[in-house]
């Protein structure tokens, strides 16, 4: 049966090297089911609800990708979205996280339709890769400063607007501490390296008594107060128009940039260079995105960390069903999930913002019309708490200086509409 649904030997693989190559994956992107409650608790929503729609978003998106699109890539709610969604929408904005939730269901759908009719090669080809690499960066910054924020490292200040926490408090050096570990396993390239930072700054702080735990098993919590309470109305407020073109377009390019990226690594595209069943995968990560909205959580999305499975030999859509099925028993860890505190995830947030901000050396810094635009991008997201805010004036800025510098021809006509759209935006609905 695995054979025929999986094709494992037409892949050179076996069902051993599949299984080993999930259990991999599920390690390096395990964090997510400690980091993402967390913010989705700071949006007002009950964290053991957000955990409970956390690991069943991931084992859905993950078992659809593998069983449908047979790609050995695994899903959950992706990092710096999750961010967006908590403290710029709902925290900056003031919508409610059920209006939140309606946004994320919405460009989730329009996700959907971009897969069924195509349109998402248009997209993807008219967008600068210079600006891709600046809002990728952009919110690597945006989750440095949430990281450095929950660390105590980074505190508000009346005069400078931000100033340096009590560095001698236990949640700065233990973070701090986190973080160094975090980066020498991966470094040495330790299979969950930024999960044993997480296990192990938790456990230091039982240890000393920083934080209580009630145990590690117990049956999952009830996903009664987040199930279904999305606001979809709401979600179709014209302010909110930005939030969720924001939503769609980095999931867009996240996904796709993740399935070219670890495909080609893996060996897993044609002989033109292209990837098999694409539209089938961009679906899975569009249908686990309305799905994880219907729970409770924000985007969910493909895993950059997939590359850690394929690595070890993971080929097939199997490798992603095993990591669905990890995610699904890790249900039972909710008590384990709530004795995590902020300054032990803090680390984990500044490890993936390093890894989203290496994407800059790919930009021309020779060549001011597209360096100028990807700082303000860049910049402008963490400063202003807002990934939307970022992404508009990275667009209306490209297209301004490119135009008024005389490389007219460097624009297409997407980033005219879309600068224009954003300008009219900023300017009478924000």
């Amino acid at each position: 049966m695995l054979e025929k649904l999986f094709q494992l030997k037409a892949h050179g693989t076996t069902v051993r090297t599949e299984i080993l190559a999930g259990v991999t994956t599920f390690l390096t992107m395990a964090y997510i089911i400690f980091v993402n409650p967390m913010m989705m608790a700071d949006a007002g929503i009950d964290p053991g609800a957000a955990f409970v729609a956390t690991c069943l978003a991931a084992a859905l998106g993950s078992l659809i990708m593998g069983a449908w699109a047979n790609y050995p890539i695994a899903l959950a709610p992706g990092m710096g979205l999750n961010a967006f969604f908590s403290y710029t929408v709902v925290g900056s904005m003031g919508y409610s996280w059920q209006v939140a939730l309606g946004a994320v269901f919405i460009s989730g759908f329009l996700f959907f339709l971009l897969s069924i009719f195509r349109i998402r090669e248009w997209v993807i080809n008219s967008i600068p890769m210079p600006l891709r690499s600046a809002i990728a960066a952009g919110i690597g910054l945006f989750l440095a400063l949430i990281a450095l924020k929950s660390a105590g490292i980074v505190v508000d200040h009346p005069a400078t607007l931000v100033g340096a926490g009590d560095m001698t408090q236990p949640a700065p050096l233990l973070a701090a501490l986190g973080f160094v570990v975090i980066v020498a396993l991966a470094y040495r390239q330790v299979t969950g390296a930024v999960m044993i930072g997480i296990l192990l700054i938790t456990g230091l702080s039982l240890l000393f008594g920083f934080t209580q735990a009630d145990g590690i098993v117990s049956a999952p919590p009830s996903l009664a107060p987040t199930f279904m309470e999305l606001d979809l109305r709401g979600a179709l407020d014209v302010g909110l128009v930005s939030v969720i073109f924001a939503f769609l377009f980095v999931d867009l390019f996240d996904t796709s940039g993740t399935l070219i990226g670890v495909a080609q690594k893996a060996g897993l595209v044609d002989e033109n260079g292209k990837l098999p069943r694409l539209g089938r995968a961009l679906m899975a990560d569009s249908t686990a995105t309305m799905a994880g909205s219907l729970m409770g959580t924000s985007t969910t999305t493909s895993y950059v960390e997939s590359a850690a499975g394929t690595a070890v030999g993971g080929r097939t859509g199997l490798t992603a069903c095993v990591v669905a099925a990890l995610f699904l028993l890790s249900l039972f860890l909710s008590p384990l999930a709530g004795a995590v505190p902020a300054f032990a995830t803090a680390p984990a947030l500044f490890f993936v913002a390093v890894l989203m901000t290496s994407g800059l050396v790919q930009v021309n810094w020779e060549d001011l019309t597209e360096a100028a635009p990807v700082v303000v991008t860049a910049l402008v997201m963490p400063l202003t708490f807002s990934i939307a805010n970022g992404i508009a004036l990275g667009f209306i800025t490209w297209t301004a200086i490119k135009l008024l510098s005389g490389r007219w021809r460097d624009l297409n006509a997407s980033l005219y509409v879309l600068s224009a759209l954003f300008i009219v935006k900023l300017g009478f609905f924000s």
